[in-house]
């Protein structure tokens, strides 16, 4: 394992750093017997935007760690360009050091207090001697004091905690009084203050609520560094990251464009792959065939040579049968039509202690065939207006009621349901007891858990496992109506894939509480969006509730200004943020694309000074030969190459011009 190294650019030799800040060739990672990673090759450039999918074990986080510094492969090299700053948020952060939160922050710019420091002091000074020396120093440090950021530093702070959802009250509390998702997002904040030149993260988007995760996805577009990021939030990737690496039987592939992209060119690579192998296949049957008829005959010596030219194949050229991702195997159909109300919530009141309810309902109802998803912040009820509707809470008062037919099934985000001494295969049967093993175990086959989990103990399970669980369980329970609260919890990338295809097949009606905006903006036909205490019901998917939600918060900050010229000038605030936000974007894609041209003009210079090179000795092997028509010839070769080279150069200045002021 190579340690990083310096890598200066140059035209002559072109160093694997130029355009890159990591470069890693041949990484492997073993665990006793097994291969965590193998042959793994990634470059990562400058503000490029990864995201690191795979399924859980797969052996992301120990890619990132390696990627970090902070774990040894152990084959391969990695090199990182000169003076590199890496960040990195683990999923379990340590504590951080300092009094406050706020105070734990500004550590983070320790040098800025220095310079504070020695600028005061001359300033003193300069009351008693005013000398040339001073004065030259003073200058030094209030340049350097400003390029670094001395005036904007503390505003930076103050941002990043906003952004990050601290309450002001908790910016001076003692950060040992912070919670374990408080400490996490702290530990993410003093990383971003820090700025460095790769931010690796893995699973930022862990203890935050819709907003904060919308924050930190607006922060990272506007990052000038380049940012790897592992993370379970698949709307999160699409908004986050342009390239996707994807690590599967321990090897890596890397795909252009965000999680959406990557699932198209996945599934299109899958196929171009099956009609290789197919093709592959063919010539060899064909093969065969041929030698099996004509060995013995007039033939022979024809049929030996493709014999021996098949077996060449078969060792050095030919692939194995692609490995497509498992599919589901099973539809969860709806088993009976329920009436045309599947639930009424007439005055309803929820919450545990009377007087005092969570949740108010004046009149609301699911219709069959809908699919609705509950949104809001956390703690806002959302999960006690599930278990009120069924029947699991009393109502503090109103009144629930279910329609004709209908048949529930629910998976509850702790999978409570579920005997945590039984296993896999023994919780199915649990539900009815006359199926055979092997029915629940092929059950569980087609929900994609293998032979040998299907005998674990529930409490061996991961999270999705358990979910696959409780599907099996509801497909025998022969629901027509699915109440779901956060289904994705804790599941892996696949496994929230899988889950989605199970739930977009049901045909029955579906009421789930989630934070997955994936899932919702797939899934939902309608949303509930909680709001002060009350419900909201709207027509549409997630991109619908922002809407609305965002004229919510016009209409909130118009009416905390007052009065109707505070109102325009909100609003006209409000849009001239988002017009700067717009052309703060494009200005950045256009810098970007600028960036990309700028490489991309250098890879061609490179190319043809070696070109012009090579036609001057040509030139120089012909002269001396006497072989006047190819002077002639590959003088005009050189002449069109020189033309072509100095438009690139001017093109080159213009674009390097365009990138330093931008």
């Amino acid at each position: 394992y190579n340690a990083p190294h310096s890598a200066g650019a140059s035209r002559g030799g072109q160093d694997p750093l130029t355009m890159s800040l990591i470069v890693a060739e041949g990484i492997c990672k073993s665990w006793s017997d097994k291969d965590v990673l193998r042959n793994v090759c990634v470059t990562l450039a400058p503000e490029e935007r990864v995201g690191l999918v795979g399924a859980n074990g797969e052996g992301k986080t120990t890619l990132v760690r390696i990627l970090a510094g902070l774990e040894p492969a152990t084959e391969g090299t990695m090199q990182l360009k000169t003076d590199l700053r890496i960040g990195y948020l683990p999923q379990d952060p340590p504590a951080l050091e300092g009094t406050s939160l706020k105070g734990a922050m500004l550590e983070v710019f320790a040098s800025l207090h220095a310079i504070e420091a020695q600028l005061h002091e001359l300033a003193h000074q300069f009351e008693g001697d005013s000398g040339k020396k001073q004065l030259a120093r003073y200058g030094e440090l209030l340049h350097q004091f400003e390029v670094d950021g001395g005036y904007t530093y503390r505003h930076a702070v103050e941002q990043v905690l906003t952004g990050l959802n601290f309450p002001h009250e908790v910016w001076d509390r003692p950060l040992t009084e912070l919670s374990g998702g408080q400490r996490t997002r702290a530990y993410l904040a003093r990383l971003l203050l820090q700025k460095p030149d790769v931010l690796l993260l893995d699973e930022p988007t862990n203890h935050l609520d819709y907003d904060t995760v919308e924050w930190l996805e607006e922060w990272l577009q506007h990052f000038p560094g380049a940012v790897v990021v592992v993370s379970h939030d698949r709307y999160f990737l699409d908004r986050a990251t342009t390239r996707t690496w994807e690590i599967v039987d321990a090897t890596l592939e890397c795909y252009k464009g965000n999680y959406s992209a990557y699932l198209t060119q996945r599934a299109e690579r899958y196929l171009e792959r099956m009609r290789r192998w197919e093709a592959q296949q063919e010539y060899i049957n064909d093969t065969e065939d041929f030698i099996r008829k004509h060995i013995a005959g007039q033939r022979s010596n024809e049929a030996k040579g493709r014999r021996t030219l098949l077996a060449r194949f078969m060792k050095t050229e030919a692939i194995p049968r692609p490995r497509d991702r498992a599919r589901i195997a099973v539809r969860f159909k709806a088993d009976g039509r329920t009436g045309d109300f599947v639930l009424t919530l007439k005055e309803l009141q929820a919450g545990y202690e009377k007087g005092k309810p969570l949740v108010t309902v004046e009149s609301l109802d699911v219709q069959r065939g809908q699919r609705v998803a509950i949104v809001g912040p956390n703690g806002c009820g959302k999960t006690t207006l599930v278990r009120t509707a069924l029947g699991q809470l009393r109502p503090l008062g109103g009144m629930v009621k279910l329609g004709a037919n209908v048949r529930v099934g629910y998976l509850s985000q702790t999978h409570a349901e579920l005997s945590t001494d039984l296993t896999a295969v023994a919780a199915v049967r649990q539900v009815d007891p006359s199926i055979k093993e092997e029915r629940a175990r092929g059950l569980l086959g087609s929900l994609l858990l293998g032979e040998e989990d299907a005998f674990k103990k529930i409490h061996q399970l991961s999270g999705g496992q358990r979910s696959r669980v409780v599907l099996a369980r509801l497909m025998l329970q022969k629901a027509n109506v699915l109440v779901m609260d956060e289904p994705t919890n804790h599941l892996d990338v696949h496994s929230q894939e899988v889950l989605q295809d199970v739930l977009s097949d049901f045909d029955g009606t579906i009421l789930f509480v989630s934070h997955d905006r994936y899932l919702i903006q797939a899934l939902a036909t309608d949303i509930w969006a909680m709001h002060a205490g009350a419900i909201v019901a709207l027509k549409g998917d997630w991109g619908r509730y922002v809407a609305w939600r965002d004229k919510q918060m016009e209409a909130q900050a118009a009416l905390a200004g007052g009065g109707e010229a505070a109102k325009d000038a909100r609003k006209d605030d409000y849009q001239r943020r988002r017009v700067d936000e717009k052309v703060r974007r494009k200005q950045a894609n256009e810098t970007r694309e600028a960036q990309r041209r700028f490489e991309e003009v250098e890879t061609l210079i490179h190319a043809l000074e070696d070109k012009l090179k090579a036609l001057t000795e040509g030139i120089s092997q012909a002269s001396t030969a006497g072989a006047m028509d190819r002077v002639t010839a590959l003088g005009d070769d050189y002449a069109a190459d020189h033309a072509k080279l100095r438009e690139l150069y001017a093109e080159w200045e213009r674009l390097a011009q365009t990138l330093e002021e931008a």
